[in-house]
């Protein structure tokens, strides 16, 4: 579904962010993607969804590449940035109207929708509002149901239980194990390393713009906590 091939992204002075990232998502797979912040997490990220251009490498969502098809890509693809900035000045029933028109998602098919997530996530009487009278999780709540809304086959997060409350988070992971028993897959970027260790089969870690560590997430665990792993590989590696 999403696979990342000799990636490397080099900022002026020849800074590279990301060097040779090699990441294979399939079907069904839910993974996480681990590093401190700076690590390339975002900057990866940002490259699959076609928010920036890189350097070196291929990246393809589905058989398409995203340098070349990127409407192919964005068609059946979600994202959910570390900190959603939808528009103000639109209600939330408003926002999700206009994504679903973006998508040429049917009336009834939108309907249905909206009141599905809308009320796993409890934000249904609130989407008459203007979105400025928002919190921060009922922002990311809007953008999760935006992203969902054409049923994607890769669903793409950066941080995504940040500022959502506990039974938010919760719906969240059942929303993304639903979604990946339908075929779809999530690539998500995470802290909450619990988190990872107990939604995602495949997991890889990041460092220095490098992948260090990669692979099903029982067999790189062993007998071991993600959190053990993760340190371990991090002060291991130089």
């Amino acid at each position: 579904m999403l696979n990342i091939k000799n990636y490397s992204k080099v900022y002026a002075g020849d800074k590279k962010a990301c060097d040779n990232v090699n990441i294979c998502v399939e079907p069904g797979d839910i993974f996480g993607f681990i590093g401190h912040n700076g690590a390339g997490k975002s900057t990866t990220i940002r490259a699959v969804v076609g928010v920036l251009d890189f350097t070196e490498g291929e990246i393809t969502i589905d058989g398409h590449s995203v340098k070349t098809e990127p409407m192919a890509c964005k068609k059946i693809t979600a994202y959910i940035p570390d900190n959603p900035d939808i528009y103000d000045n639109l209600t939330g029933i408003q926002y999700l109207n206009f994504v679903a028109d973006a998508y040429g998602i049917s009336s009834a098919e939108r309907a249905d929708s909206i009141k599905k997530y809308g009320e796993l996530f409890e934000i249904t009487d609130a989407l008459g509002n203007l979105i400025s009278s928002y919190s921060h999780g009922m922002k990311q709540k809007v953008a999760i149901i935006g992203a969902l809304i054409h049923s994607p086959k890769l669903l793409v997060l950066d941080e995504p239980f940040v500022g959502l409350d506990p039974k938010a988070a919760h719906t969240l992971k059942e929303i993304m194990k639903e979604l990946c028993s339908n075929g779809s897959a999530v690539f998500f970027s995470t802290h909450v390393l619990d988190v990872a260790e107990k939604l995602c089969n495949k997991i890889a870690i990041i460092k220095g713009g490098r992948i260090i560590a990669s692979g099903v997430t029982e067999e790189l665990l062993g007998d071991k906590s993600l959190e053990d792993v993760f340190l371990e590989v991090v002060d291991n590696v130089k």
